[in-house]
């Protein structure tokens, strides 16, 4: 009884990280892209290692999936937005790429390679 009590109580706190919602504008946020391409590329570690990596580094963060962000030939990718500034996207982000982005550029603001450059504008803008 005591391992299942251990059990749900990690498992609380990894869907914690997942759907925190209340002020998420004042939290790290990461969306992992997990389209048929991006699962194929291994997304799926890539978000459980956020999550795990997260809630062990005592991340205040909301790591969420997404559908396709429209970067099929940089597949796993992910969206990073820290609270006061414009979000990132990283292309082929494997574990070890995705620890680098907690350390550097989560924790310290300081950029890493494989940045996707922004290619679109909101309609918002054009206005």
């Amino acid at each position: 009884m005591a391992d299942l009590k251990k059990m749900k109580g990690e498992l609380q706190s990894k869907i914690a990280l997942r759907e925190k919602s209340d002020k998420p504008e004042g939290r790290v946020q990461v969306k992992v892209a997990m389209a048929t391409c991006g699962i194929a590329s291994g997304a799926k570690e890539v978000m459980e290692y956020m999550v795990d990596e997260m809630d062990k580094r005592n991340i205040d963060a909301i790591v969420t999936q997404t559908g396709c962000m429209g970067y099929c030939y940089a597949e796993p990718t992910i969206e990073v937005n820290l609270p006061g500034h414009e979000p990132l996207v990283f292309g082929y982000v494997d574990i070890k790429k995705a620890d680098e982005i907690i350390e550097k550029y989560i924790r310290n603001q300081e950029l890493v390679e494989g940045i996707i450059p922004m290619n679109y504008q909101t309609i918002e803008k054009n206005k």
